[in-house]
Parts: C-alpha cells; structure tokens; sequence
C-alpha cells in the first residue's frame, strides 16, 4: 500500500467492497480531499485507446485518466449511490479533484457517485454494495419474508389448518392441526348440527 502522510485526512482501509478511504479528521463541506492523477490517454490514439481497467477515469471525450498506478490514493474512494464526496473535473486542466459534499466524520468511509456508464458496466452485473442499496436490499428482503408469512397463514387458512404457534424457548406451542368439525346432537334426538 503507497505511504500516506500523517497530516492527511484520510487513511487506506477495509470496507464492505474491498479497499476503501476513510477519514481520520473531520473534514468539511467544500473541501477538497484529494485529486485523482495517473498518465492521461487520448482515446484518438489507438494504443491509449486501447488500455482497459477499472481505474479509467474520463475527462473529456478525447481524455481520460489512468488512475491505476499506486500512488493514485484516490483510486480506492469507493461508489455510493447516496456519496458523501463528488468529483469536481476540470476540463481545460485536465484534473479531477475530489470534493466533500457533506461534512465526514472520522471514520466514516469517503465515497462519490462514479456515474452511470460505470454503473451499467461494472456495478450493475454484479449488485452494488454501497450502504444505501444494501439497506434498501434488506428492507425489500424483511417486506418478502413478511409477505410469504401472511401468504402461508392465508393459505393455511383456507385449507382448513389452525395457523402455526410462534416457538418459546426453541419449543413450539402448538403444530399446525386440521380443525376437526363436531357434530352435536340435540337432547330431543332431533336434528343435529355441524359445529366448526
């Protein structure tokens, strides 16, 4: 991992989707983090148009950035679809700095929107894994399994079986038994009536 200077505020670290930056100081709103540099490639050029990885980061469309070098600290801000940072491009200079939009707490990890054609090409296959999706993924996940709950208790219901107790102590209460229909008879030998 490259060297980082004390009086940054940020570090290197673990995050849910591999290698991420994290602020060790508060960092304020407008501040600028960190610029994101590598060789520049003209996209006219076909061997600079050739070069494929994920650290590509386009500028204009002649110019792109080659951030894959491991200098390039800002190559492990990771995506988030509710960032906390954005990227400010500068076309004419060809430079892209890093930019907070909210105020970050220590700790907190650094992240920016990479846009949708990233999002399409790389993200989007395999799921994206920033916070804000994967709580929404788990609320959608508590809905379905409250959904197939009243579903089965519905059709439990209509078939005519008592609905399932809920466990105590790993025991349950009572199993799913078919109600059983009575038949009474009256005390004059009369008529009887079914009684469910």
């Amino acid at each position: 991992m490259p060297d980082i200077s004390l009086n940054k505020p940020y570090r290197i670290g673990r995050s849910r989707t591999g290698l991420g930056l994290f602020a060790t100081k508060p960092i304020k709103k407008g501040t600028k983090i960190i610029r994101y540099i590598g060789p520049l490639l003209d996209c006219n050029k076909e061997k600079d148009d050739a070069v494929e990885n994920k650290y590509l980061f386009q500028i204009t469309s002649r110019w792109t950035i080659d951030g894959s070098l491991r200098k390039n600290i800002a190559r492990y801000i990771n995506h988030s679809c509710k960032p906390n940072a954005e990227s400010d491009v500068r076309k004419i200079k060809r430079r892209v700095d890093i930019r907070a939009i909210k105020d970050i707490a220590p700790g907190e990890e650094i992240n920016y929107d990479y846009g949708t054609d990233y999002f399409k090409e790389y993200l989007k296959p395999i799921g994206c894994k920033c916070d804000s999706c994967e709580k929404k993924r788990k609320k959608l996940r508590a809905a379905a399994r409250e959904e197939k709950k009243h579903s089965r208790a519905r059709a439990e219901k209509r078939a005519g079986v008592e609905p399932t107790r809920k466990k105590l102590n790993g025991y349950k209460t009572h199993s799913a038994v078919p109600k059983k229909s009575k038949v009474l008879s009256t005390a004059k030998g009369g008529r009887s009536r079914k009684r469910s």
